[in-house]
Parts: structure tokens; sequence; C-alpha cells
């Protein structure tokens, strides 16, 4: 038993990732094996090809490196786009074509929409009481529509600009302080600007950038830094975690209960940050203060939310805001800072629409290049390798294959964005690509990134903007370039695309 955990924690499968302002996760697969499919499937459509594995843990041994989408990618190339693959006690089809998958997520929709959650993720959900990890229902549309109004929506990002410009003051502000006091040394740009989305995420979220809130269950006064830590990093470090019981479920008898521990010590601290957090604008609302934030609407309009789908729903808001722009941000300025010539590039257009003047969120849509650079670097760096789990609740047809119900579908958003009959070059960040007339720079989905149909991404408008403004007000104000060594540090931590470690670069004002 302990070979076979060993192996299992090699491969993340109930990882959490983000886009544009969206956690995802890769939850427990379903125990339907696909042997019966030959004698389920009708006689005109083929059964799924299956990848050999191993007696008992299938193809666990062969996706132990921790990139599983990479290896799903190399198969494709010996098995065709769609195929099956045996994780312990469980099956799934993997698809890795952009056909496949715009097939599945749109088409085919009807058939397959259901979550199946790993165990981790299950508690830190409240079992699916949010919207990235609810199945496709009144709950799931309620509270997305709820978020859209107060938070995402194009009306909501109206109201909240404001507090983005602030945001990309603060970081700029921060890099000139701290190049000042220290002229020599690299700066770490996710300090500054993970910190700057987390202030952002509390303003949309409860109304206020609060210092810091009063614990009553944890009979202490915690900071903002520490709300980051509860509310943000340990959350996405539990929901990566992996009780090996989710790859052998007939074994879930056997206590696993140092996971079990830790995971509802995060979801402890969690819960009773955001309650404090509530409670106190709770105060605020009742001296008739109010303000344009997802909670003063959702207190307003009476919802039929209980407390605890409140507090999730908050909760929701803040962790997507803080964590999934980062990823992509910080990959575009590791880019464009090994490259002097495209960065330059891009420094010239910004200056020819702006002149002297900063950039601003008005002038964006003036500006194809960055909009090119940021849907490149979504392609070849997407925060989401694989699409959450889907569970297909009644049989149906994929590429022209049966894949039967009780089946767990693995959209492989890796393959897509590398596929070689898309893409030219799929291996190089060229964001020229996108400047050649084939998409609509207008276009949020040129990739996969923000997912397709009824579950695309609803934080795509802001992840956009919020990256794009960054990115270029960065080049407009400094000069990027790498720290000696930082070229090749570009290890990324689980099943994600977040950087395992964070861009170093030395940097020096334009002017």
């Amino acid at each position: 038993m302990d070979a076979v955990i060993q192996t299992i924690q090699y491969w993340p499968l109930g990882s959490v990732i983000t886009a544009g302002g969206l956690v995802v996760a890769l939850g427990v697969i379903s125990p339907r094996i696909l042997s019966d499919q030959k004698k389920k499937s009708p006689k005109h459509l083929r059964t799924v090809p299956a990848i050999p594995g191993v007696p008992v843990l299938g193809n666990l041994l062969q996706l132990k490196e921790k990139k599983p989408h990479k290896t799903f990618l190399n198969w494709v190339e010996k098995y065709g786009p769609i195929y099956s693959v045996k994780t312990g006690a469980s099956t799934m089809v993997v698809l890795n074509s952009t056909d496949l998958a715009k097939e599945a997520m749109v088409d085919k929709y009807s058939s397959i929409s259901s979550r199946k959650l790993s165990r981790s993720l299950t508690m830190l959900t409240h079992d699916k009481s949010i919207v990235a990890m609810s199945d496709y229902g009144d709950f799931h549309k309620t509270v997305k529509r709820n978020i859209l109004t107060s938070v995402l929506g194009a009306n909501a990002q109206k109201q909240h600009r404001i507090h983005r410009d602030v945001l990309i003051e603060n970081v700029c502000s921060e890099l000139y302080a701290v190049l000042e006091k220290y002229p020599e040394e690299a700066v770490n740009l996710r300090e500054y600007f993970q910190a700057e989305l987390f202030r952002l995420a509390l303003k949309q979220g409860i109304g206020k950038d609060v210092e810091s809130v009063f614990v009553e269950e944890l009979g202490s006064t915690i900071s903002r830094e520490m709300m980051l830590k509860y509310l943000v990093s340990d959350c996405m470090e539990g929901a990566i975690d992996v009780d090996w019981r989710d790859f052998f479920p007939y074994l879930r008898w056997i206590p696993n209960p140092g996971f079990v521990k830790k995971i509802q010590q995060i979801q402890f601290n969690r819960d009773v940050v955001v309650k404090a957090l509530i409670n106190d604008q709770r105060k605020r609302i009742a001296t008739g203060e109010a303000i344009y934030c997802l909670l003063d609407y959702l207190l307003s309009e009476k919802q039929t939310l209980t407390e605890k789908q409140l507090q999730m729903s908050v909760w929701e808001e803040i962790i997507e805001t803080s964590d999934t722009t980062v990823v992509t941000t910080e990959w575009a300025m590791y880019e464009l800072a090994k490259d002097p010539e495209r960065q330059d590039k891009l420094f010239r257009e910004v200056q020819s629409v702006c002149g002297s003047g900063k950039v601003t969120e008005d002038k964006l849509r003036q500006l194809p290049y960055l909009t090119a650079i940021f849907h490149e670097t979504l392609r070849k760096h997407g925060p989401v390798p694989i699409v959450p789990l889907r569970y297909v609740h009644e049989d149906v047809e994929l590429g022209g294959y049966y894949v039967p119900a009780g089946t767990e579908i693995a959209i492989n958003i890796y393959a897509c964005n590398m596929e070689k009959g898309v893409w030219e070059s799929p291996t190089e960040w060229k964001p020229e690509r996108f400047l050649e007339g084939r998409y609509d720079q207008n276009d949020l989905f040129k990739t996969m990134a923000f997912g397709a149909g009824k579950r695309s991404c609803a934080g795509a408008l802001q992840a956009m903007t919020i990256s794009c403004l960054t990115i270029a007000r960065l080049v407009q104000e400094f000069e990027w370039r790498l720290k000696d060594g930082e070229e090749e540090n570009v290890a990324t931590v689980g099943l994600t695309s977040y950087k395992l470690h964070p861009l170093l670069a030395n940097i020096k004002p334009r002017n």
C-alpha cells in the first residue's frame, strides 16, 4: 500500500487551478469502468481507445511526473486526440483537441454538465457551495447571476474601475520605492501584485480593504497578510492535496487522519475569518452606510442563500480575484523580460497611443499588440491545463466514439493550445500570431483558456482588463530584464501553470 500511495502523490488528480478569476478542479472519477462499452455501445460507433496500463494502478505509473497534461499530449501522436485512461479503480476519457473540447463543452453540454469532486474539494467547498464547483442548475445560475450583477458583469466592472486604478498605481509606486531603496536588487513582482489584488478582492467582495479583523474563534486579531494566508494561500495548498482513497474508493474505510485533520483546519480557519469579515460589514450596513459590493448586494436582495452559502459566495470572489490573474500577468512579464525586442515593440505601441500620459483602461482597445500578448500568454501558459472533470449522465457520442453514462471527461486545454494543426510552432511564445487576421481582437475566447459554453469563465472580462492594464503600465514605467539564471526557472506547481518560484527581474525606470 505504501508503494501505491507514493505513486499517487506524484499526480494530484484532485488539483485546484484558475483562470480569469475562477477556481476549477479535477475531482474524483466515477468507478464505472469503460470495459462495459462494447456490450452497450451502438453498433455504428466505436469504443474509445484505451491507453495500456498495469493491473490495479492502471496508468498511474505513467503519470508520475506530475504533469499529466503533457503526458496526455504525448499520447496523442500514438492514440489520437481521444482515449481513455485508468487511474486506480477509475477510468476517464481525455479530449485533446479544440474541436472535441467544443463538442463536449457546447454541443453535448446537456449530457456532460455535472461535477465529481475530490475529498479535499468536497470539504473546502462545503459540498459544491460555490459557482466553480457546483453542478449546473438553479443554485449555479443564481450564484453566478449574483456575482455578475455585483462584481464581474460589464456594468459592475464600471463601478469597480476606481479600485482597479488604485491597484495599478499602488503596484507601480511600490516598485519605484523598492527600486530607490535597493537599486541593484531584482524585484519580486508577485509580492506586490498579489497583495494589491487581495485588496481589490476585499473591496469588491465586502466593500472595504480592511487592515485587520478580530476573529472570536481564534481569539485574536489577524492582519491583512494573515487573511491572505487563511483565505487564499492555505486554501489553494489544501485543494491540491491528495487523499489516496480518491483513487481507490473501495478502500475508503481505511483511515487517513493526517489528511483529514489538515483540510479540516484549513476549512475552519477560512470559515471563521470570512464570518468575522461579514459580521464586521453587517455593522456598517446597519448604520445605513451602503457600498457597491457583492456582500451588500446579497444582503439587500434578501437572497434565498443560507448563511453558509452566503459566506462561501463572498469567499469565492476573494480567492478567485486574488489568485488567478497573477499567473497570466507574471508569465507575460517573464516572456517580455527575456525578449527585449518584443518588449520595446509593446512600449512603442503604448507610447504611440498614450504619448506622455499613463495608459488607462479606455486605451486598451487601441493596443492590439498588448491584446495579442495577453492571448498568447494564455495559450502557452494557460492557468488551467485541464478543465475540471465533467460527469457524463447520459450516453453520448464524442468525436464519433460511444461514451456511456457514468464516464468522467477530462478536457486537456494544454493539448488544445498546442495542437499542431491549429497553431504554427505551438511551443513558441509568438504574440504576432494573433495579429494575422484569424481572430477578432475583441474576442475573449480565442484560446480555450476561458472555457466555452454555459460554464465559460465569468471573470474573463476582469482578468483581461487587470492583466492587460498591469502589463502595459509596467512596460510603460520600467525596462524589464530577467535576473541571471531566471530564464531557466520555469517550474510550475503541481497540475497548474503557477510559477513554482516568483519571477525575479531587474527593472529600470523609463524616464
